[in-house]
């Protein structure tokens, strides 16, 4: 078992930054992909971000890609989301999600967090 628990949302303003944690714990392999998801009312969710924890590569979403960041921590265990230049459409429940083996493209997690909402106002 791999357990997830994000942190970091909060209230911005549109143009503002924000940077979401998630910590791993539990069974840890060398060889998962830990990835961020958000979801609002309404709406499927939507995949954002993903990392190769045994190598750091990593894949985004076309929305967010030169705004956001995804980085990890090998010693603390933790995967981090740098969100720049919010927009209203950025507002949503973001998860942080696991997977063990697959590649950087596949979007089928195994784990998931309890979610962290990111509220961005104009």
């Amino acid at each position: 078992q791999v357990q997830l628990v994000e942190s970091g949302g909060g209230l911005v303003q549109a143009g503002d930054s924000l940077r979401l944690s998630c910590v791993v714990s539990g069974r840890t392999y060398s060889w998962y992909f830990i990835g961020w998801f958000r979801q609002t009312i309404g709406k499927e969710r939507e995949f954002v971000a993903t990392i190769n924890w045994n190598n750091g590569r990593r894949r985004y979403a076309d929305s967010v890609k030169d705004r956001f960041t995804i980085s990890r921590d090998n010693v603390k265990n933790t995967v981090y989301l740098q969100m720049d230049n919010l927009k209203p459409e950025d507002m949503a429940v973001y998860y942080c999600a696991a997977r063990v083996g697959g590649s950087l493209y596949d979007t089928n997690f195994d784990y998931w967090g309890q979610g962290t909402q990111v509220t961005v106002s104009l």
